[in-house]
């Protein structure tokens, strides 16, 4: 127990329980508690080091929605959005609220989801790892001391690893559950230590609220030059939306969840949650210099039990090794966490086969069919079960968190651009002068990738000569200011020209056939930014 338990506790929430609970710990006395219980180790300069055990990545397919009368017509069913009848919600959550009455101590937080006070929601957190409770107070907008006491919930998650669900008992398919009920404003997680599935559902309740309200949600990072001039950069795990946005030469905005309404770009979040496999001080200098400091959480990176020395080369662990830190661990953060609303867009994908320009401009048309589409390729560890690089299209680029229709974002972004006049690139971090799995092929250099988006950021880009992709039609420029032009055309970097002609090709093939979903919500200008024929080989 402390002085910041809010006078709206658990018991008004209709649970009951025994525990010892302490109430919006900080960061310090979350450690301690961690460190007591077994939970992590500290490393030599300072954070915490905790594993997962087998859940290294999220469990998408063990996520559901409860589906009755609130959500039936609101949410897209299907493979992403999975539906739980309310009976075996019911029976899950009474089993979750036995176990809360049998722990002996719980960790609680209250937080906001979202930073722009107008179009934040209000989230409780109840945990039964200190290591998690630190973790999501990392992730998630701290209120403030003051506001703590009158804090009343309107969403609730309960997060316990050591639950094991009944996929008879509870309609799920294993022992790892991950439900949400915007009926009850309740998601329960369990069987599960990988401590993103709560940063992800938070994220997932923003992207089913904040369209009714004409807000568009955003699976992206974002941060802002010298002039206000804010940038988005959209993409999935692992193509550098958390590297990318951590420029000493721009103010942070946030690096992974955001919302565009009317006035601003705003963090959903309160901390960044960065991929550490291969972290080196040279390319990532600002991420690097969070894992030497007290207060970041690295999630399965190897350590020397005796020196405690890092390991960040070693995958042995997990290739999804993560380190959650508070933005202000980075240089130059906003310290409202939001900026003006957006003059450029980046769409980054991170493309397997080599096919893709490490930069291109886009017409409005063009955005929204590349929005549509998302295409990169998943990485290995950011999910159960993925072990090779392989192509795929993720709506919106995140589909995994989004409720409602693709359209539905499809259509609040293609309105933004409309009002903002944004410019919109293309960014390829993937690789380039063959496919990711053939012998001596690396990946785009960082410093190439930030020396295209400062070009296209300052406006330098849009002075140099331009051509005409064959495949995709959109624009490439010739040359940039201080990059090797010769890596501008990704056919010319391949040793076999008819090798690339025939990747493009079936490249081409799989963005035509993925939009065949999309091309009757969408208008003929967004149709005819498809690629128009398929690519000869």
């Amino acid at each position: 127990m402390n002085d910041r338990a809010p006078r709206h506790g658990l018991d008004a929430q209709g649970i009951g329980t025994g525990a010892e609970i302490f109430w919006n710990l900080g960061t310090a006395p979350l450690v301690e508690h961690a460190v007591r219980r077994g939970e992590g180790r500290l490393a030599a300069d300072g954070p915490l080091v905790v594993t997962t055990g087998k859940h290294t990545g999220r469990s998408a397919k063990d996520k559901y929605v409860v589906r009755d009368a609130t959500t039936e017509d609101n949410v897209s069913w299907g493979n992403v959005n999975r539906g739980m009848s309310p009976a075996h919600f019911a029976a899950l959550k009474a089993d979750f609220f036995a176990e809360i009455a049998q722990r002996e101590m719980l960790f609680v937080q209250d937080l906001y989801g979202g930073s722009q006070p107008e179009h934040r929601v209000n989230v409780r957190v109840i945990n039964e790892l200190a290591w998690h409770n630190l973790f999501i107070r990392t992730l998630l907008v701290r209120p403030d001391a003051s506001e703590l006491p009158g804090f009343t919930p309107e969403y609730t998650i309960i997060d316990l690893p050591n639950f094991r669900a009944d996929p008879e008992r509870h309609g799920c398919r294993s022992e790892t559950v991950i439900a949400v009920s915007f009926t009850e404003k309740l998601i329960l997680i369990g069987g599960t230590a990988y401590a993103g599935e709560m940063k992800k559902s938070v994220f997932g309740l923003l992207n089913y609220l904040l369209p009714a309200d004409g807000i568009m949600p955003m699976h992206c990072s974002a941060n802002m030059g010298a002039n206000g001039d804010t940038a988005v950069f959209f993409g999935l795990s692992g193509t550098g939306k958390t590297t990318l946005s951590a420029d000493a030469s721009r103010t942070l905005i946030g690096d992974d969840e955001h919302g565009w309404s009317d006035t601003a770009v705003f963090n959903f979040e309160g901390g960044c949650y960065a991929k550490m496999i291969n972290l080196s001080a040279d390319a990532e200098p600002e991420i690097f210099a969070t894992t030497r400091r007290f207060g970041t959480v690295l999630e399965n990176v190897v350590m020397d039990p005796e020196t405690r020395a890092l390991d960040f080369n070693d995958n042995s662990l997990a290739e999804n090794s993560r380190g959650a830190y508070p933005i202000e661990f980075i240089p130059n953060t906003s310290s409202q966490n939001l900026g003006p609303v957006p003059k450029n867009i980046i769409f980054l994908t991170a493309d397997a086969f080599g096919v893709m320009p490490p930069i291109a401009k886009l017409t409005p048309e063009q955005a929204m069919y590349h929005f549509l589409s998302g295409y990169t390729a998943k990485v290995a560890g950011t999910e159960i079960g993925v072990t090779e690089p392989e192509a795929t299209f993720s709506t919106c680029f995140g589909a995994a968190f989004m409720p409602r229709h693709p359209s539905v974002y499809g259509n609040l972004l293609k309105s933004r651009i409309a009002k903002g006049g944004v410019d919109c690139w293309l960014v390829n971090t993937g690789w380039s002068g063959g496919r990711a799995t053939d012998p001596g092929i690396k990946r785009m250099p960082i410093k190439v990738t930030r020396a295209l988006l400062n070009a296209a950021l300052d406006g330098s880009l849009n002075e140099v000569e331009f051509r005409k992709d064959p495949n995709f039609g959109f624009m490439v420029p010739v040359t940039a200011p201080g990059v090797d032009s010769a890596i501008l055309d990704p056919r010319e970097t391949w040793a076999d020209k008819a090798d690339y002609d025939a990747t493009a090709g079936k490249l081409v093939d799989q963005f035509v056939d993925n939009f065949a979903q999309f091309v009757d919500h969408v208008d003929e200008g967004v149709r005819q930014a498809a690629p128009q024929t398929k690519a000869a080989a």
